[in-house]
């Protein structure tokens, strides 16, 4: 459930932010008629960024036909779930909000697992590990966010019990 939930919020987030990615590609436009406000100046690294990953996203999900449906859906979801990650990490860069930011570890979190799940269903072999960047790029003229760090990751999304021949939970359903 709480999987499912997450994945609705995700969306909900992606849509909102997509809406604000369109809107990057011009983000010095005046009042629009929906009467939203022109973009601020600390607004316009993360609209920008976020509309780079649209465009990349969007670009990777347009795959031919192979034939092999499986291979075809991985193709094409892999691209979405990296966007996803994509646009959380631009949040964390950039976003304040103490409950977002938890929000936007679990989007990252989450979508690098089922993406590794459907490289192994599919025979790919996993990527190597990365620290994901949550600090704008160097020389960016935003400043990260001022709000205290955030909890770990890792911590979080998965428990261990080192004394049990039990197999561990999935996070989404050891977390409550």
């Amino acid at each position: 459930m709480r999987h499912r939930h997450l994945a609705c919020v995700a969306a909900i987030l992606a849509a909102s932010i997509a809406g604000s990615a369109a809107e990057a590609h011009d983000p010095h436009r005046g009042v629009q008629a929906g009467g939203s406000s022109p973009a601020t100046a600390a607004e316009v690294p993360f609209l920008e960024e976020n509309a780079a990953v649209m465009d990349r996203m969007m670009a990777g999900m347009d795959v031919a036909p192979t034939g092999d449906l499986d291979a075809d859906f991985t193709a094409m979801m892999i691209p979405h779930h990296q966007g996803a990650i994509d646009m959380a990490v631009a949040y964390l860069r950039y976003g304040t909000n103490p409950q977002l930011r938890r929000l936007a570890q679990e989007i990252v979190v989450e979508q690098q697992q089922e993406i590794a799940a459907m490289r192994l269903a599919v025979g790919q072999p996993l990527p190597p590990s990365a620290p994901v960047p949550t600090q704008p790029a160097a020389g960016s003229p935003a400043e990260p966010a001022a709000t205290p760090p955030a909890a770990p990751i890792a911590a979080s999304a998965h428990q261990h019990d080192h004394g049990s021949d039990a197999a561990p939970a999935s996070p989404a359903v050891a977390r409550h």
